[in-house]
């Protein structure tokens, strides 16, 4: 167990990965019956599950937002290394003995953009689970039906799903095609 928080500043990438924490949302059942199905297979990295937003995860990460925690996906290495959305499904897989391999191919460029897909197609699941209000108990906060906008251009919008919008070029620092 680690309680180190992650920071931004460490060499985490040369880092060994021995052990991952994956902190889920104890109040979805997609994310529960992943949990299950997560603890069942065969790990070459160890896995431990904790309930984002739970006072184990604060305790644990004091770091973390523990709000964004509950809205995607993030996984903790044990030297800090912290994994979010497409990244932290991928790193889990990679934990895995029987998913490593594709782990390996998901982590490519076209790899990348079939697991994002997949967690955007998760993320519509939960979305329409919730009926447009996602109480989170004693975690603190309600997420309200209003639309979810990240940093990437994906947006959600309980009425009409998911949607991209590429990043405004404000600053003039965008690439050029």
């Amino acid at each position: 167990m680690s309680t180190v928080p992650p920071t931004e500043d460490r060499a985490t990438t040369r880092v060994p990965v021995r052990r991952l924490t994956v902190l889920y949302d104890a109040e979805c059942s997609l994310c529960t019956f992943l949990r299950d199905w997560l603890v069942r297979q065969p790990q070459l990295v160890p896995l431990e599950m904790v309930a984002a937003g739970s006072d184990e995860a604060r305790r644990r990460f004091p770091g973390l937002d523990h709000e964004a925690t509950l809205d995607e996906i993030t996984v903790v290495g044990d030297a800090g290394q912290v994994y979010r959305d497409a990244a932290a499904w991928i790193v889990t897989l990679w934990a895995l003995r029987a998913h490593r391999p594709l782990a390996h191919r998901l982590s490519t460029a076209s790899g990348a953009r079939l697991a994002k897909g997949a967690v955007l197609a998760a993320a519509r699941w939960r979305g329409a689970q919730w009926g447009g209000q996602r109480a989170r108990g004693a975690y603190g906060g309600q997420w309200g039906g209003a639309v979810y906008r990240r940093a990437d251009g994906w947006a959600y919008d309980p009425a009409r799903g998911w949607t991209y919008g590429p990043p405004a070029c404000d600053s003039g620092t965008c690439a050029t095609r």
